[in-house]
Protein backbone atom coordinates (compact mmCIF):
# COMPACT_ATOMS: atom_id res chain seq x y z
CA UNK A 1 0.00 0.00 0.00
CA UNK A 2 1.31 3.43 -0.94
CA UNK A 3 1.77 6.07 1.73
CA UNK A 4 -0.38 9.08 0.81
CA UNK A 5 1.64 11.54 2.88
CA UNK A 6 5.19 10.77 1.79
CA UNK A 7 6.28 10.15 -1.76
CA UNK A 8 8.14 6.94 -2.32
CA UNK A 9 11.45 8.79 -2.71
CA UNK A 10 11.20 10.60 0.65
CA UNK A 11 12.97 9.06 3.59
CA UNK A 12 11.64 9.25 7.12
CA UNK A 13 14.04 10.80 9.59
CA UNK A 14 14.16 9.32 12.99
CA UNK A 15 16.52 11.98 14.31
CA UNK A 16 14.55 15.24 13.90
CA UNK A 17 14.39 18.20 16.32
CA UNK A 18 16.95 20.10 18.35
CA UNK A 19 19.31 18.76 20.94
CA UNK A 20 19.50 20.20 24.44
CA UNK A 21 22.91 21.68 23.65
CA UNK A 22 21.59 23.53 20.59
CA UNK A 23 18.73 24.97 22.65
CA UNK A 24 21.13 26.15 25.38
CA UNK A 25 23.37 27.87 22.81
CA UNK A 26 20.38 29.70 21.30
CA UNK A 27 19.16 30.80 24.75
CA UNK A 28 22.66 32.02 25.65
CA UNK A 29 22.85 34.11 22.46
CA UNK A 30 19.40 35.62 23.12
CA UNK A 31 20.45 36.41 26.70
CA UNK A 32 23.61 38.19 25.52
CA UNK A 33 21.67 40.26 22.99
CA UNK A 34 19.12 41.30 25.62
CA UNK A 35 21.94 42.14 28.04
CA UNK A 36 23.50 44.49 25.51
CA UNK A 37 20.35 46.06 24.06
CA UNK A 38 18.10 46.11 27.16
CA UNK A 39 19.73 49.04 29.00
CA UNK A 40 19.63 51.16 25.85
CA UNK A 41 15.93 50.47 25.42
CA UNK A 42 15.19 51.46 29.03
CA UNK A 43 17.18 54.71 28.64
CA UNK A 44 15.20 55.50 25.49
CA UNK A 45 11.92 54.88 27.32
CA UNK A 46 12.94 57.26 30.13
CA UNK A 47 13.84 59.90 27.52
CA UNK A 48 10.49 59.40 25.81
CA UNK A 49 8.63 60.08 29.08
CA UNK A 50 10.49 63.40 29.50
CA UNK A 51 9.68 64.35 25.89
CA UNK A 52 6.02 63.45 26.46
CA UNK A 53 5.90 65.64 29.57
CA UNK A 54 7.47 68.55 27.65
CA UNK A 55 4.91 68.16 24.85
CA UNK A 56 2.01 68.01 27.31
CA UNK A 57 3.26 71.15 29.08
CA UNK A 58 3.24 72.94 25.71
CA UNK A 59 -0.31 71.69 25.07
CA UNK A 60 -1.46 72.90 28.49
CA UNK A 61 0.28 76.26 27.92
CA UNK A 62 -1.72 76.64 24.72
CA UNK A 63 -4.91 75.96 26.66
CA UNK A 64 -4.01 78.50 29.35
CA UNK A 65 -3.17 81.12 26.71
CA UNK A 66 -6.44 80.46 24.86
CA UNK A 67 -8.33 80.81 28.15
CA UNK A 68 -6.62 84.16 28.74
CA UNK A 69 -7.49 85.43 25.25
CA UNK A 70 -11.18 84.59 25.62
CA UNK A 71 -11.82 85.22 29.31
CA UNK A 72 -9.42 88.14 29.67
CA UNK A 73 -7.35 86.76 32.54
CA UNK A 74 -5.18 83.80 33.46
CA UNK A 75 -6.66 81.03 35.60
CA UNK A 76 -6.29 81.65 39.31
CA UNK A 77 -4.30 79.27 41.50
CA UNK A 78 -7.59 78.07 43.03
CA UNK A 79 -9.11 77.30 39.61
CA UNK A 80 -5.94 75.62 38.42
CA UNK A 81 -5.92 73.71 35.15
CA UNK A 82 -9.46 72.37 35.68
CA UNK A 83 -10.77 75.61 34.23
CA UNK A 84 -9.44 74.47 30.85
CA UNK A 85 -12.13 71.76 30.70
CA UNK A 86 -14.86 73.16 32.99
CA UNK A 87 -16.26 76.69 33.00
CA UNK A 88 -15.15 78.96 35.87
CA UNK A 89 -17.48 79.48 38.82
CA UNK A 90 -17.77 83.27 38.60
CA UNK A 91 -20.52 84.46 36.23
CA UNK A 92 -18.58 87.13 34.24
CA UNK A 93 -15.77 84.67 33.41
CA UNK A 94 -18.21 81.83 32.70
CA UNK A 95 -20.06 84.03 30.18
CA UNK A 96 -16.82 84.59 28.21
CA UNK A 97 -15.54 81.00 28.53
CA UNK A 98 -15.62 79.17 25.16
CA UNK A 99 -13.88 75.96 26.24
CA UNK A 100 -13.00 73.28 26.69
CA UNK A 101 -9.49 74.31 25.73
CA UNK A 102 -8.14 70.75 25.64
CA UNK A 103 -9.13 67.87 23.38
CA UNK A 104 -9.58 65.57 26.39
CA UNK A 105 -12.48 65.88 28.79
CA UNK A 106 -10.08 66.14 31.72
CA UNK A 107 -6.62 67.51 32.39
CA UNK A 108 -4.07 64.80 31.59
CA UNK A 109 -1.64 63.41 34.15
CA UNK A 110 2.08 63.52 33.45
CA UNK A 111 3.74 60.35 32.10
CA UNK A 112 4.46 59.22 35.69
CA UNK A 113 0.76 59.51 36.64
CA UNK A 114 1.18 62.69 38.73
CA UNK A 115 -0.97 65.80 38.20
CA UNK A 116 0.61 68.81 36.48
CA UNK A 117 1.25 71.72 38.83
CA UNK A 118 -0.14 75.22 38.22
CA UNK A 119 0.60 78.26 40.34
CA UNK A 120 0.64 82.03 40.09
CA UNK A 121 3.12 83.72 39.45
CA UNK A 122 5.86 81.94 37.54
CA UNK A 123 9.61 82.42 37.72
CA UNK A 124 11.31 85.30 35.94
CA UNK A 125 8.25 87.55 35.83
CA UNK A 126 6.05 85.05 34.00
CA UNK A 127 2.35 85.28 34.92
CA UNK A 128 2.03 81.59 35.87
CA UNK A 129 3.99 78.40 36.51
CA UNK A 130 3.00 75.15 34.79
CA UNK A 131 5.19 72.12 35.40
CA UNK A 132 5.60 68.45 36.27
CA UNK A 133 7.66 67.27 39.23
CA UNK A 134 9.19 64.50 37.06
CA UNK A 135 9.39 60.80 37.79
CA UNK A 136 9.89 61.13 41.55
CA UNK A 137 6.85 63.38 42.09
CA UNK A 138 8.73 65.86 44.30
CA UNK A 139 10.22 69.28 43.59
CA UNK A 140 13.79 69.33 42.29
CA UNK A 141 15.80 66.37 41.09
CA UNK A 142 17.99 65.46 38.15
CA UNK A 143 17.57 63.37 35.02
CA UNK A 144 14.02 62.11 34.56
CA UNK A 145 13.27 63.21 38.15
CA UNK A 146 13.92 66.88 37.25
CA UNK A 147 11.05 69.36 37.12
CA UNK A 148 9.77 70.01 33.58
CA UNK A 149 7.95 73.09 32.28
CA UNK A 150 7.52 76.71 33.38
CA UNK A 151 8.77 76.65 36.94
CA UNK A 152 7.58 78.73 39.91
CA UNK A 153 9.82 81.26 41.65
CA UNK A 154 12.14 79.73 44.24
Amino acid sequence: MKNRFYPASAQCRTNSGFSLMEMLVVLAIIGMILGLVGPRIFRAIAGAEVQTAEAQVKLLRGGVDSFRLEVGRFPTAQEGLTVLVKAPADAPSAARWRGPYLNELEVPLDPWKHPYQYSVPGAGGLPYALYSFGSDGVRGGTGDAADIGILPPN
